[in-house]
């Protein structure tokens, strides 16, 4: 899968993100499952880690931040996050402690493993940006900002200019978003399409160099990691502006 490709796929993950916000908190919650699971599913092998249990100490440690946020009844919801973030980092020395002999690039193994738990947790903030008071319209706004950056990520601008075309659009649409939805305003909007736009635009000029993954397991993670780091950017401009 190319790099296009997979900004083609990104664009539209973040489109059904804004559609199961726009239906209700179960849809949301659905589309979010599955963007984290994706993510999670191909951390390993995009990073190339050599113990098999990192995939299934992030897929758990990833879904289970988020169960945790849906459980949380009450302010402030990602309260619980640090302690599931605890326990993931737990599953990742467990992970590495099962690998049989030689145990080689073990460092390199359980940075790789704790890191996509770190992101892959953090992206429960999703959730606990939908149930802010005009969480929802900045949920909208924030993929649509993702939705146009990835757009512009799809084109055959690189380096550079690619990232300041994906933060200007993403900007212009999340500013466009904010001025039609009633709890919202442009400095919102200006916000979360800046941090859209420089999430999408940071990552394309990373992975720039590996234009093509072999793995769909990497592609798809690749695919969903903008989603997953966009979460918790999205909850502290929440906290801040809303």
């Amino acid at each position: 899968m190319n790099l296009s490709t997979r900004a083609v796929f990104t664009a539209v993950a973040a489109a059904l993100l804004a559609v199961g916000a726009f239906f209700g908190e179960l849809p949301f919650l659905g589309v979010l499952a599955l963007i984290i699971f994706f993510f999670a599913l191909g951390w390993g092998p995009l990073l190339r880690l050599p113990s098999g249990g990192s995939t299934l100490a992030v897929i758990l440690s990833s879904l289970g931040g988020l169960a945790v946020v849906w459980a949380t009844p009450e302010a402030p919801r990602l309260q619980f996050l640090p302690l599931v973030l605890a326990m993931g980092v737990l599953l990742a020395f467990v992970a590495e402690m099962l690998r049989p002999y030689p145990r080689l690039r073990l460092v390199d193994s359980l940075m790789g493993t704790v890191t996509g738990i770190v992101v892959g947790v953090s992206s429960g903030a999703w959730l606990a940006t939908y149930r802010l008071d005009g969480g929802v319209e900045l949920v909208v706004a924030c993929a649509v900002g993702l939705v146009v950056a990835s757009a512009v990520a799809a084109t055959s601008m690189r380096g550079s200019l690619a990232l300041l075309a994906s933060v200007g659009a993403a900007t212009v649409a999340a500013v466009v978003v904010s001025t039609v939805m009633p709890d919202l305003t442009w400095m919102s909007g200006v916000s979360i399409g800046v941090l859209a736009g420089v999430i999408v635009g940071s990552l394309q000029v990373l992975f720039d160099r590996f234009p093509e993954l072999r793995s769909r397991r990497a592609a798809w993670s690749v695919v969903m990691l903008p989603l997953s780091v966009a979460g918790m950017m999205a909850y502290v401009v929440g906290q801040i502006l809303l």
